[in-house]
């Protein structure tokens, strides 16, 4: 009996050990007693000890499968989150393609130069139909009405001299305005991502133009400015001035990472300044070619504005317009005309029978006999043949005739409030491309504006920049009048907050 139960101890010992690793301490003593010799105090002793042991293994089979239950749990757990992921992943998939649906999203068959860089932010573009800046809208039709009713004051007499109808000039600037006033609808309503589709061309067919301008275009006075094609009489020059924006503005899209990376001062210099500067010189050359000096001024203004907002460097920028500087006084020192003309500025009275400096002095006297309120709209008496063209480039001094200090102010008045919003819709513009679009197009608008009036006055050199919306010109006022019609486009993007 005892051999029987010795037998069945150490198979249980055995038993016991492959399940816990070896069994606990009194399990083994247990059976080292139950080994030895003796019957009845030695299965006590077993009983007693392997009902403890008995526990003890029950309590660690019970943590063993608490342990499975955990990790049951955890792995389930695990299972879910990931199929959640899954359908997460699955829904916001299908969302996109409907989305991409509802907009029209598809693939483009157009080249891939010409496509909008994928900058991630497209999603973030709302548009609202119809929520064009409002204020912008008023400004632009303010300007263009008083912009009519000046060149009317200003010409008739002048037009009646000259072609026999009063009415001339006027009937004329009023059908480029109904022309621009309907691009400007057209614009609006443009999805301002195909305007940049189509900068790059723009601006190879206009500088084909440029080139073409002074081989078969028209002259005017010492400048070739226009060209006739088909019947058509316009200047490339003033279209130019748009796509030169659109160009730039294009290219600072696409390079804006290499234009403003911080950490290689090498690659923003020649992506930020000097590969679109080269771009500006180009254009400033073939406008040079036509001796239009005015408008190569103002092309380099626009350029410098855009590549100044896009964040080039600052010292390479100031580099980029210290040489540009001594550039003008070298072309100044060399071109006879342009050196006559900053003589004439300076010295006047060596030149007092010239035309160039009766024109600026009868300007002066119509601004100094407009007093505060001025004489009265159409009461002007410098239109009469004095200042010559007044419907033109001095076109100014008229309203500070006939509408005096005031009206003077209010011409101001219209081009910073102009500005202004200009600047607002740029700030809330959805991207880099139509942010400098914004910028370069009313940066434009403010310097012909500045440089007209600084001329007038007697406070530069006389260049012949017109006036914006003021001054007759239809290539001109139509131009103007759609890119505020751009301006506006944009002004109907905004980002979600």
């Amino acid at each position: 009996m005892n051999e029987n139960f010795d037998r069945n101890a150490r198979q249980l010992n055995n038993t016991r050990q492959r399940r816990d690793g070896g069994g606990t301490a009194q399990y083994r003593q247990a059976s080292n007693q139950m080994q030895s010799p003796g019957s009845h105090p030695q299965t006590q002793t077993f009983n007693s000890v392997g009902s403890s042991v008995g526990r003890t293994d029950s309590r660690v089979g019970n943590g063993s499968v608490e342990r499975r239950r955990k990790n049951s749990s955890a792995a389930n757990r695990s299972s879910s989150v990931k199929t959640e992921r899954g359908q997460s992943a699955a829904i916001n998939k299908n969302h996109e393609r409907n989305n991409g649906k509802k907009h029209g999203k598809k693939k483009s068959s157009l080249p891939k130069w010409l496509l909008l860089p994928d900058s991630g932010a497209e999603e973030d573009i709302i548009r609202i139909k119809g929520s064009f800046d409002r204020p912008m809208l008023i400004i632009v039709l303010a300007l263009i009405g008083f912009g009519l009713i000046m060149v009317f004051s200003a010409s008739y007499v002048y037009a009646l001299s000259k072609t026999g109808d009063s009415l001339f000039y006027i009937k004329r600037q009023l059908l480029f305005a109904l022309l621009g006033i309907l691009a400007m609808i057209f614009a609006m309503n443009v999805d301002y991502r195909t305007i940049y589709r189509f900068a790059a061309p723009a601006f190879i067919a206009t500088s084909v133009l440029l080139v073409l301008t002074p081989l078969y275009g028209m002259a005017a006075g010492v400048a070739t400015r226009w060209i006739d094609i088909g019947g058509i009489r316009f200047q490339p020059s003033e279209i130019m001035k748009l796509v030169l924006v659109l160009f730039l503005s294009r290219y600072f899209m696409i390079y804006e990472k290499a234009a403003t990376n911080p950490n290689d001062k090498t690659q923003s210099s020649i992506y930020g300044l000097f590969v679109p500067g080269a771009y500006v010189l180009f254009v400033c050359v073939l406008i040079a070619l036509e001796n239009h000096f005015s408008c190569m001024i103002i092309m380099f203004s626009i350029g410098m504005v855009v590549i100044f907002v896009s964040g080039v460097r600052m010292f390479w920028f100031a580099v980029a317009g210290s040489v540009a500087a001594v550039a003008a006084l070298i072309a100044i020192m060399f071109s006879s005309y342009a050196r006559e003309r900053v003589d004439v500025w300076l010295r006047p009275e060596r030149y007092s029978t010239d035309d160039e400096v009766y024109q600026t002095l009868q300007g002066l006297y119509a601004i100094g006999s407009g007093g505060f309120l001025g004489t009265g709209l159409g009461n002007s008496r410098q239109k009469h043949l004095f200042v010559s063209q007044p419907q033109n480039d001095f076109i100014y001094t008229i309203v500070c005739e006939e509408l005096g200090f005031v009206g003077a102010v209010g011409v101001i008045a219209l081009f910073l409030l102009l500005i202004w919003r200009g600047c607002v819709i740029a700030l809330r513009a959805p991207d880099t491309f139509s942010q400098l679009v914004v910028v370069g197009i009313i940066g434009k608008v403010a310097i012909q504006a500045l440089l007209n009036i600084g001329v007038v006055t007697a406070c530069l050199p006389n260049t012949g920049i017109s006036l914006p919306f003021f001054s007759y010109g239809g290539t001109a006022l139509a131009m103007q009048i759609m890119e505020m019609g751009i301006v506006l486009g944009i002004s109907r993007y905004s980002r979600r907050t």
